[in-house]
């Protein structure tokens, strides 16, 4: 178990974060599945996340979006919100953290990772930022830098995107 660090620490990871890479599944979604009649998934997201990561990219972080599974509707999300990175279908999510770092080209502790469930685990202990949302395994939550407020799909991604903002003295209101 992580012991939680304290504000200065969080902020002090916070200000050399370069990217934000997030999950998908329970961290810009609230981790339901929806099927429709037709055999296609669905998710819903969240405006308010889809304004902070925008808000985010206008200052100049870079994001990028990790899922294990391809459904097109997360790459339509992720065009529109004009992420820099978008890896779907992921099978190895450590593999796939080390090739972001390489496209991005950042080092590990540049990089705050957001998580809900196990496959989470080996991102949140690289990241130098790691978060788990309010509502994700206990064993993510008990590894991560910093817990989110709020669940998956609620609010977590806006959280954490006026959390880096702040930290760098780029919140403007």
């Amino acid at each position: 178990m992580v012991m939680p660090p304290s504000a200065a620490d969080i902020d002090a990871r916070a200000q050399k974060v370069r990217v934000l890479l997030l999950d998908v599944d329970g961290v810009l979604t609230d981790g339901r599945l929806f099927y429709l009649p037709d055999g296609q998934e669905a998710r819903v997201f969240n405006v308010r996340d889809g304004l902070g990561v925008q808000l985010l990219r206008a200052s100049g972080l870079k994001v990028g979006l990790l899922s294990g599974k391809t459904v097109e509707v997360v790459r339509r999300r992720g065009e529109e919100l004009g992420v820099d990175l978008l890896l779907l279908g992921i099978e190895d999510k450590v593999a796939a953290f080390e090739q972001a770092l390489e496209k991005l080209g950042v080092k590990a502790e540049e990089v705050c990772y957001v998580g809900d469930d196990l496959p989470d685990l080996p991102l949140i202990r690289k990241a130098g930022l790691g978060c788990a949302v309010a509502d994700a395994a206990p064993e993510v939550r008990s590894n991560a830098n910093l817990i989110l407020r709020a669940n998956g799909g609620q609010g977590a991604v806006r959280e954490i995107c006026e959390r880096l903002l702040k930290a760098k003295g780029k919140w403007r209101v």
